[in-house]
């Protein structure tokens, strides 16, 4: 049995197709950030979720947490080109995409790009910006390219952006609308680390002993990485588990969760059915299966739902939140 499954690693190794070597990959990654980040295997497992998938991510925490380290520690990890931009009240559009600079030598303008142009970007605080700069960085999100003095320049292959949010300062913010937080794919939430994490921070932090990191793949290999995370099975009865999920966000009665009906405005769209079903994929390929299971849809339920429910004002005076009616429904909608 032992030479059997060794022959069946060596064929899927042979096959270029083949998941065991793209899973060991995704394995390598999370091990070598992992070496650098303390404590924060969700956060990094759904910013894989978000490469895999090719789309964007929400961050929010608190200060302090790691989020900035942790996606320039995994775009070094991936030899990917790092951007990161402080969003401001006073920040302009062209300080985002890049404007047109007269160059007295040849008396001509030419392209001075800007650091949206980069494989992965982090737009740290973006709600501190006003919304014109928002709406240029979501165009770029959503068309992946921008227009500089008439000429359209595509922006490089992959593209993400990370935008981060800090949830307990408000003062002097321009939320993001319904419509533009839509564009994220997920909203991750940061917790605080445990305490024997905190005292290898600590550990760490006094005895200079932050590790170096290492590059164990490149951007050449995330083409294939993302077809092998399209691939993975995901059942006929779970694609319905996920229409459901969706159906009881607009109508929770015939799911007899009628007590949810005042709570939610307006439930989540068919764009959060496909994101879902994607990065329940993207997570089983993450934790090195080939097939979705219920828990990896359930896991990501919370990160792509909560950003896109509008909930009430009944539901505020309550202090309902939003997380909360997520778990609902995964209490209360059953697999089919």
């Amino acid at each position: 049995m032992a030479e059997q499954r060794a022959e069946s690693t060596l064929a899927r190794h042979a096959d270029g197709a083949g998941g065991t070597a793209l899973h060991q990959v995704i394995a390598d990654v999370r091990a070598e950030v992992g070496r650098v980040i303390v404590g924060q295997d969700r956060l990094i497992d759904r910013l894989l979720v978000a490469l895999l998938t090719a789309n964007h991510a929400l961050v929010e925490g608190v200060p302090g947490l790691a989020k900035t380290l942790s996606v320039s520690t995994l775009a070094r990890t991936l030899q990917l080109s790092f951007s990161r931009v402080q969003f401001t009240p006073d920040l302009l559009p062209a300080d985002l995409t890049g404007t047109l600079v007269f160059q007295p030598r040849d008396a001509e303008f030419h392209i001075r790009r800007g650091p949206i142009f980069a494989n992965v970007v982090l737009a740290d605080e973006i709600n501190r910006a006003p919304a014109k700069v928002q709406s240029a960085l979501l165009e770029a999100m959503q068309e992946r390219q921008v227009s500089i003095g008439g000429e359209t320049l595509p922006l490089p292959d992959p593209f993400i952006v990370f935008a981060t949010q800090n949830p307990i300062e408000h003062e002097g913010t321009y939320p993001l609308p319904e419509a533009q937080l839509d564009r994220f794919m997920l909203e991750i939430h940061v917790d605080y680390p445990e305490r024997e994490e905190e005292r290898m921070i600590l550990r760490r932090a006094l005895d200079g002993s932050d590790p170096d990191v290492r590059a164990v793949s490149d951007h050449n290999q995330i083409a294939a990485l993302r077809q092998a995370a399209a691939r993975v099975e995901i059942d006929e009865r779970l694609r319905e588990y996920v229409v459901r999920l969706m159906e009881a966000t607009r109508n929770p009665g015939r799911y007899r969760l009628g007590e949810l009906a005042p709570l939610v405005e307006y439930g989540a769209s068919p764009r959060a059915s496909v994101f879902l079903a994607r990065a329940a994929q993207a997570h089983a390929f993450v934790q090195g299966r080939d097939y979705v299971l219920p828990d990896d849809v359930k896991s990501m339920a919370r990160d792509v739902l909560r950003h896109r429910l509008v909930l009430s004002y009944e539901a505020e005076a309550q202090a309902v939140t939003q997380t909360a009616i997520v778990e609902r429904l995964l209490d209360g909608v059953g697999i089919p």
